[in-house]
């Protein structure tokens, strides 16, 4: 096998688990573990933000807008950066599900793969990020197409390398389907 077809096969299958590894399918609680409550003080607590995030908290779910959509795609990317595990199958958990069910290793597998694929250079670029709302393709209500030239980041990704991804909103909050 030629080292061109070599290298497409191994970014083909990183797309493959980029946009199929675990999910919220499998959560059998919070993802997130809870902090430790503060012993009582006489300090009143701080007022919450009225600034909506696409992260819920607590009990609240994400807007079912675009733009949280793309906050929340602009947090997968930057989790794979990090090669933050938890974050990334939290928000690919469907299409990280079905691909487990094809035949795929669990998402916490598939993706320490996929980090060795990434360049250092491109893992830094993750990092920081963002998505051109101009770019984003509303499918239809509660289903967004990020395609790649929507990523905007200092480094180059190609279809190939990165991938479109579909976004869909499920369980209150937004998650990566395909």
């Amino acid at each position: 096998m030629k080292a061109r077809t070599l290298a497409s096969v191994a970014v083909a299958a990183w797309v493959v688990l980029v946009t199929s590894a675990c999910g919220p399918e499998k959560s059998t609680g919070d993802a997130d573990p809870k902090p430790p409550q503060p012993a009582a003080s006489s300090t009143p607590p701080a007022k919450p933000s009225i600034t909506p995030s696409a992260t819920p908290t607590g009990d609240q779910p994400a807007p079912r807008t675009t733009e949280a959509a793309i906050e929340r795609y602009e947090e997968f990317l930057h989790a794979v950066g990090r090669e933050d595990i938890d974050t990334v199958c939290e928000v690919a958990g469907p299409a990280a599900k079905r691909a487990e069910d094809q035949g795929f290793g669990p998402c916490t597998a598939t993706f320490q793969i996929t980090f060795k694929m990434i360049s250092p250079t491109q893992k830094k670029a993750l990092q920081t990020a963002t998505v051109d709302p101009g770019r984003v393709v509303e499918l239809v209500p509660g289903k967004v197409e990020m395609p790649t030239e929507s990523i905007k980041s200092s480094a180059t990704f190609s279809e190939d390398e990165l991938g479109s991804s579909t976004l869909e909103y499920l369980k209150n909050n937004w998650y990566i389907t395909d």
